[in-house]
């Protein structure tokens, strides 16, 4: 269960991180270049390599809720709306890439998955 657990952190870094790379850095750097179309392969690249962490993080995220037999845990299940809110947000996002806010709502409710997460992990 340790290798699960570390494929899902590492999907998890992944995901989060770049999301904050990106908010952080790229899209400031590339904001006022008469050029979109490098913000644009940089968002495709990470798209490419987020639907990968995502498949990661179902598939060893299910691994340990049965594990821990946690299917019933009300954090776990806040966890899992939020995920499905976040996939409707990247949706939507993925249509609609001149509505900025969708960025922010995505990020902060990743932000509240990985606090959940640490939660669950530790009992807390």
């Amino acid at each position: 269960m340790t290798t699960v657990r570390l494929l899902h952190l590492l999907a998890m870094a992944f995901f989060v991180g770049g999301q904050l790379f990106l908010v952080a850095a790229v899209v400031p750097a590339l904001r006022g270049a008469p050029d979109r179309e490098g913000l644009r392969a940089i968002a495709r690249r990470f798209g490419a390599g987020s639907l990968i962490a995502i498949g990661v993080l179902i598939a060893t995220g299910m691994a340990m809720a049965s594990h821990y037999d946690q299917w019933g845990d009300t954090k776990l299940q806040v966890k899992l709306a939020l995920v499905v809110i976040v996939a409707a947000l990247i949706v939507w996002h993925t249509r609609r890439p001149e509505l900025h806010a969708l960025e922010g709502a995505i990020f902060v409710a990743s932000l509240v998955i990985v606090w959940l997460g640490v939660a669950l992990a530790h009992g807390v």
